[in-house]
């Protein structure tokens, strides 16, 4: 599905691509905009905790693994196990996989994907640093990862799928990748009502997660289709009014370009945490909620390569 931004979709990747490069240099230290200066629309660790990140958890992962880039915590709903496969979708700096890693022990592999190049340096190189023999990230795209198939028993993602213009195809990836019977939980972004067009449009808004989210009702759709359910969402909060409770000046700047009004906007940005399974058939089921306001460590075996 594509987005109603006006620019192409190869063009829309490559910005995103060139912002987060930017991010994980410290050229930029935030998704928000042109004049944001803080991480995605607040600081890490402080945006971290909001969400619901242990501290423990944080003091834990190796320093650089978190730029506040996420808009849940999904991994607390992911229920991992020792010995099992998972696949972090958009992995950034490696915070949820270093998390992950933690809880699938030493029998346990995460693969991280990304398609920025310096995200992955800076995550190859925390892994190093924090000696994570179990963590390997790979670089590719989620419309086609480099696993495959029926590899991993979890799949997680943060605040990434959002800003794929084709998220159909994402989760037909995931549903890929999976183990049948495999589960998905995501922290992500829709919509529960049309954004203005003047914010649909601004390019800023698309990579700050924001302009590039799709309605609720389509986003399920594209999960059911793909053989994902049933959709189960477990947490569910407006994210802009959050976002502008923490750091009200980046949302601000975000309105003032766009010559919107908060009440234009107020409810319609959701921050979800939602979780489904790889079905044994494409039967679709009913979604529930839906209406609710280079590696550090060994290669990986052959199958999942």
């Amino acid at each position: 599905m594509e987005t109603k931004l006006a620019v192409p979709a190869e063009q829309l990747v490559e910005r995103v691509r060139e912002r987060y490069g930017r991010i994980a240099e410290g050229a930029e230290t935030s998704c928000c905009g042109p004049k944001a200066a803080t991480a995605c629309c607040g600081g890490d660790g402080a945006v971290s905790a909001r969400l619901g990140y242990q501290a423990k958890d944080l003091a834990a992962v190796p320093e650089g693994a978190n730029l506040g880039l996420g808009c849940g915590v999904p991994l607390d709903f992911l229920e991992l196990q020792p010995g099992e496969a998972v696949l972090d979708l958009g992995s950034g700096p490696g915070l949820d996989a270093f998390l992950a890693a933690d809880r699938v022990g030493p029998s346990g592999r995460v693969i991280g994907v990304d398609m920025t190049p310096a995200m992955l340096e800076r995550a190859r190189q925390n892994a190093a640093r924090g000696g994570y023999a179990n963590v390997e990230f790979r670089e590719g795209r989620l419309e086609s990862l480099p696993l495959g198939d029926a590899v991993v028993d979890a799949v997680t993602s943060n605040c990434v799928i959002n800003l794929v213009p084709d998220k159909a195809a994402v989760f037909r990836q995931v549903a890929r990748v999976l183990k049948p019977g495999g589960r998905l939980v995501v922290s992500d972004i829709v919509l529960d009502g049309r954004l203005p067009e003047a914010l649909e449009q601004d390019l800023y808004a698309y990579v700050g997660c924001v302009s590039g989210a799709v309605d609720r009702g389509v986003y399920f759709e594209m999960l059911e289709a793909a053989g994902l359910g049933p959709v189960e969402v477990l947490k569910d909060f407006d994210y802009l009014a959050a976002t502008f409770d923490s750091v009200p000046e980046e949302v601000q700047a975000i309105l003032d370009r766009t010559g919107i009004r908060p009440e234009d906007v107020a409810g319609k940005v959701r921050s979800i945490t939602y979780r489904a399974y790889r079905r044994s058939s494409r039967t679709p089921g009913p979604a529930r909620g839906a209406a609710a306001p280079g590696s550090a460590g060994p290669a990986f075996p052959a199958a999942m390569r």
